[in-house]
């Protein structure tokens, strides 16, 4: 058993020893020499931030590497040799017991206990700014008594003790460990373009590399397409270099030799390839975690993904069980193994599960990962399935399969983008971005009694069910009883279906051109002004210019709009027959622009607080969703031919992970907000009427009321570009359908649409190309007979948007059936 156990404690030793100095010496032999980062990143065939990364031990050199890396640093110290150091006299040298491996049983009698982890009272392991362990010399966020130290202990005996500890160890003798130094350096956060924050989009030559030993080959891959270093505005930088130093993923595969292999380099292998081995190492307190963003809100698990590798290396099946008796037999071996570490698994065993420990169990400290099996992905029953269903196209590989490194891959990027991991849906996954980034609570320690409570922050979303019958959802009892006696509710939408008769001079024209917002609500929820406080109602209310958020009792029909495009006021287009309840952007919209007079205004229900409540939210998502698209060519600022070149290809990705992964981030961000939005009136249809009035009704995520304002503004705004460009080119659409345009045009393309200056730039508030949220993109080109053949049969013309191509060639319905399988999102009503 004790040699067992010794095995084990090896083969942890030689999975986080890489061999090669430690990083202080590595800058020093470089200095030394007169090379520049850039110069070793040549000759090595890697980015110049890797080296940098070496440097400041932010990042380890993967197995292929490593040997290279390692020639030079021995030839540079041939060549320049360390200065001879001071020796510490006034004590003898720290003893290296307690981090080899002992080979007997005496050994471990006589070694010095392994230091315990610092805890916090919830068991969880207390983080610090990262400082150099006193051990290895490589900076660590744990600590053991106070002072810096990985793991466990496990890391390399440190090397020779440079001057400043020496001294410090004659003022503080420790008995067991190498003295930490008297002030512990600051560490510098890492580069951006360090693997921690750039490996997610544009994953490195060394992705799928073993850290264990460097003669350990991993299994063959196709490589990734290297990239050049991304601006560190890319992405948003670490809050701190003690947050650099976890990962919210990583996926553990197996190398031809059964080798462990993970994607990331500086978390270390289980120590051995066993069921027990594995748990072992989930309850060693990996450095894994999805790091909170905001000061007040809450971080989440890590996840550890399984490769269909992994699963035969653990004795696993490849498939999820299909029977309820071979799954309980699954759960239970899991759980057996689990138990011999003092570590617990979930109730129920899916695609994905969490392993975890409680405060106060046997084998260590509190802890809690999640688990996702990549190759069980899409299996199992309804329920099983639906908590891991954004997990399966992050993990679908370009040739279709379900694959864990590109997986996890895909999670940092998505969680480095947006700052929360994603949820069982794409509606959830954006309240839970919502709660991350603008967090509803706040805990806050009692000084007296050291108790901790909690408390809504200011500006929070209060729960319980505030909704006013107007604008309660279609769902509501308060809405039923209203339409039942024929009174009128709320009916901000997006435009439906409108569409009017040609003009002559259109009329002629050869083509209908359809164009598309992008991502038109995330063009409008960064500074639009939203009812955070209960709405009350009021009587004949001032109007204040639109700063109040609330419903107002209006009527339009006395005032006059723009004849060629659909009514501002109604999502059906055509002018109201009477007054309605109208959203706070609808109302300024027409008093400033057509000139409605709100003083007619009788009834009001106006918001107790209005604030941009999405301000932080839009800001993610909508960074993640042009860092997406860049990487697939689409950039702010390109010309409208340009742009046009480049969107009809970004959905060509081949084999190259790195469009592949942006392809399919990009249409999850966009689903995202699209489903947040609705989230705001989820009707939870699988739900009976009593479950849904207490479990969503009452929810501080179901305000239909924000849902109504935010469909006004996009809707709005759209109307206001429609309209500048009207007013400067005379073209207007003759049919719209949420989003998507469709305007008259000589040629099979959008460019004679565009008003532009003088000097060919585009005209601000217009139409535009371009894929930032608001511009538009080219959808389709549609032969105008063919349009008007379709309104003449009382079909609205959008609907034949997807059977032709930009170009005006006819691809029928089969082939949109295949692009919408395909993941096609640019479909009319894509906001």
């Amino acid at each position: 058993m004790s040699d067992e156990l010794f095995d084990s404690v090896d083969a942890l030793l030689a999975a986080v020893s890489t061999g090669l100095p430690l990083p202080a010496e590595r800058k020093r032999l470089r200095l030394a020499a007169g090379l520049t980062p850039a110069q070793v990143a040549a000759a090595l065939r890697v980015n110049s931030t890797l080296v940098v990364a070496w440097e400041d031990g932010s990042a380890v050199p993967g197995p292929d590497i490593a040997p290279a890396y390692t020639r030079l640093l021995e030839g540079l110290a041939a060549r320049f040799p360390a200065p001879e150091q001071p020796a510490a006299t006034s004590i003898p040298a720290a003893p290296q017991t307690p981090v080899q491996a002992p080979a007997t049983a005496q050994h471990v009698t006589d070694a010095p206990a392994v230091p315990v982890l610092d805890q916090n009272p919830d068991g969880s392991l207390l983080m610090a700014t990262a400082a150099p362990c006193v051990q290895c010399g490589q900076p660590s966020v744990y600590r053991a008594q106070g002072r810096p130290m990985h793991l466990g202990g496990f890391c390399r005996p440190a090397a020779t003790p440079a001057t400043e500890p020496a001294v410090e160890a004659t003022q503080q003798p420790a008995p067991t460990t190498t003295p930490a130094p008297a002030e512990q350096p600051t560490a510098t956060p890492a580069p951006a373009a360090a693997p921690v924050a750039s490996e997610p989009v544009r994953p490195a030559p060394t992705a799928t590399s073993a850290p264990a030993a460097k003669t350990r080959p991993a299994t063959a891959r196709p490589a990734a397409r290297p990239a050049a270093a991304r601006p560190a505005s890319a992405r948003p930088a670490a809050p701190s270099a003690a947050a650099a130093r976890w990962w919210p993923a990583v996926a553990l595969d197996v190398a031809e030799d059964g080798a462990w292999v993970l994607d990331v380099p500086q978390i270390p292998a289980p120590a051995g390839p066993k069921l027990g081995d594995w748990f072992a190492w989930l309850g060693t307190g990996l450095p894994l975690r999805v790091e909170r963003a905001h000061a007040s809100g809450r971080g989440g698990d890590g996840m550890v993904c399984l490769t269909a590798g992994a699963l035969k290396q653990l004795g696993l099946p490849t498939a999820l069980p299909a029977t309820e008796k071979a799954l309980a037999a699954l759960h239970t071996k899991l759980a057996k193994a689990a138990a011999v570490v003092g570590m617990e698994i979930s109730d129920q065993i899916g695609p994905s599960f969490h392993v975890f420990r409680r405060t106060g169990s046997a084998g260590g400290p509190k802890t809690s990962v999640r688990v996702t099996v990549a190759p069980w992905l899409g299996q199992g029953d309804a329920r099983q399935q639906a908590t891991s269903a954004l997990a399966a196209p992050l993990a679908t590989a370009p040739d279709g399969t379900k694959d864990g490194l590109t997986l996890t891959r895909r999670y940092r990027a998505f969680t480095t983008d947006l700052g929360a991991a994603p949820g069982a849906t794409t509606a959830t996954t954006a309240m839970l971005l919502l709660d991350a980034v603008r967090p509803r609570v706040e805990w806050v320690k009692d000084e007296t009694t050291g108790e901790w409570s909690s408390h809504l922050r200011e500006g929070a979303l209060p729960k319980g069910n505030l909704c006013v019958a107007p604008a309660a959802g279609a769902r509501h009892p308060l809405t039923r009883d209203l339409l039942s006696r024929g009174e009128a509710v709320c009916e901000e939408e997006d435009y439906k279906w409108w569409a009017r008769e040609l003009t002559a001079e259109e009329a002629v024209r050869r083509f209908a051109v359809a164009v598309d917002v992008c991502a038109s609500y995330l063009s409008v929820t960064d500074s639009l002004r939203l009812p955070i406080g209960p709405l009350e109602p009021a009587r004949n209310p001032a109007w204040d210019g639109g700063k109040t958020a609330g419903l107002w009792w209006a009527d339009f029909t006395g005032t006059p709009v723009d004849e060629l495009l659909p009514h501002p006021a109604t999502f059906h287009g055509r002018p109201p027959t009477g007054p309605g309840w109208y959203a706070t952007p609808t109302v300024a919209y027409m008093a400033t622009t057509y000139g409605f007079d709100p003083a007619t205004i009788t009834e009001a229900y106006l918001s107790t607080h209005t604030a941009p409540l999405l301000k932080e939210w839009t800001g993610r998502i909508r960074a993640g969703y042009k860092r997406a698209y860049a990487d697939l060519g689409l950039v702010d600022g390109q010309a409208p031919a340009e742009f046009l070149a480049a969107y009809i290809v970004h959905k060509d990705i081949g084999t190259d992970p790195v469009r592949a992964d942006a392809l399919t981030l990009a249409a999850l961000y966009k689903n995202i907000y699209k489903g947040g939005i609705g989230k705001w009136a989820d009707s939870a249809r699988h739900l009976d009427d009593q479950a849904w009035l207490e479990k969503v009704a009452a929810s501080w995520s179901y305000r239909p009321e924000i849902r109504f304002h935010i469909i006004a503004a996009a809707r709005i705004a759209a109307h206001r570009r429609l309209r500048k460009t009207l007013q400067l080119t005379g073209r207007a659409p003759f049919a719209v359908n949420v989003d998507s345009y469709l305007y008259a045009t000589d040629a099979p393309t959008p460019l004679e649409l565009l008003p532009v200056k003088n000097d060919g730039t585009p005209v601000p508030g217009a139409l535009r190309l371009g894929i930032a949220p608001g511009s538009h993109k080219h959808e389709s080109s549609i032969p105008l007979q063919a349009a008007i053949e379709a309104m003449g049969r009382r079909e609205h013309p959008s609907k034949l948007v997807h059977h032709y191509a930009t170009d005006g060639t006819y691809i029928g319905p089969e082939q949109a059936a295949e692009d919408a399988d395909a993941g096609n999102d640019e479909q009319e009503g894509d906001n």
